[in-house]
Order: structure tokens, then sequence, then C-alpha cells
């Protein structure tokens, strides 16, 4: 599959309709709510030959854009990086779903593997919302081959 195919296969079977990115910048922890991501932050990957080398999208944002959102304040400072940080068995991404899911829903976080064509990371306000903190995967060939089967 095309980088193209895979965003056209990975939109038109989301469950979520918001997106919630998370970025460091100056060592902050920002977040952006969005109903589309930007095109220029969707990036062709490929897992490693170990995990089967298959292609994947992987939200990245450069520096530039993390400096546009936060001087046109599309973004929102929660923060110091630190809530996010490696403390425990979880990730950066998982802390920030964490912080994210407890933020919006003031309920207690609990990890869970839903798939992205199921149900969002969380509902708030009526919506479906899928949480990724800057590098995470977005899905992959494997995944989006297995959906369209």
């Amino acid at each position: 599959m095309t980088r193209n195919e895979m965003i056209h296969a990975y939109d038109a079977h989301k469950a979520s309709d918001i997106y919630a990115v998370g970025f460091e910048y100056r060592g902050q922890l920002y977040v952006t709510m969005t109903e589309e991501l930007r095109d220029d932050c969707v990036k062709l990957d490929s897992a490693s030959p170990a995990k089967g080398g298959c292609a994947k999208l992987r939200i990245k944002l450069s520096a530039r854009i993390k400096a546009m959102l936060v001087a046109t304040k599309k973004a929102v400072c929660w923060g110091g990086i630190e809530l996010v940080e490696y403390k425990d068995r979880y990730n950066r991404g998982d802390h920030f779903e964490k912080v994210v899911v407890e933020r919006l829903t003031k309920t207690e976080w609990h990890k869970n593997s839903i798939p992205f064509y199921v149900a969002g990371d969380l509902e708030w306000n009526g919506h479906q919302v899928q949480v990724k903190f800057d590098g995470a995967e977005l899905t992959n060939e494997k995944t989006l081959s297995g959906i369209l089967a």
C-alpha cells in the first residue's frame, strides 16, 4: 500500500472524530485538538525487520510545526514534560493518554487495546477522541489489510 492508500483506508475506518495530539516544546507538554491531522505530520515509516518490516503511518511534528502551533495558540501548554516521562512500565504515549483521559473526563485511566476502528481512546463532549503523542504509530499496513479483507 502507498502512503496515500493507507491514509485513505485509515480515514475510512477510524471510529474517532477528534485527535488530541501531544508534543514536547521547550521542556513543556503541549496539546492540540484537531478534527484532521495535517498531511505534513503523517509520515510513512516501516517496522524493524525483526517486527515484520511492514509499512506504518507515524505522527511526526517538525520543529517548525510545533513552533507554529504554540505561536498561534492552536496548542495549549498542560505543564512540564515530566507529566509523560518514563516512570514505570508505560511509555510516553501511554502517560500522555493517561493525562488526557484524566483531565478531560475526570475519570481514572486504564490501559486498553481497543482498535482505532472500534472506538477512540476516550469519549469527550459526545466525540470519540484518538490520543497520540508525537512519534506515535497511527496504524500499519498489516492492521489495515486485516480490516480491508
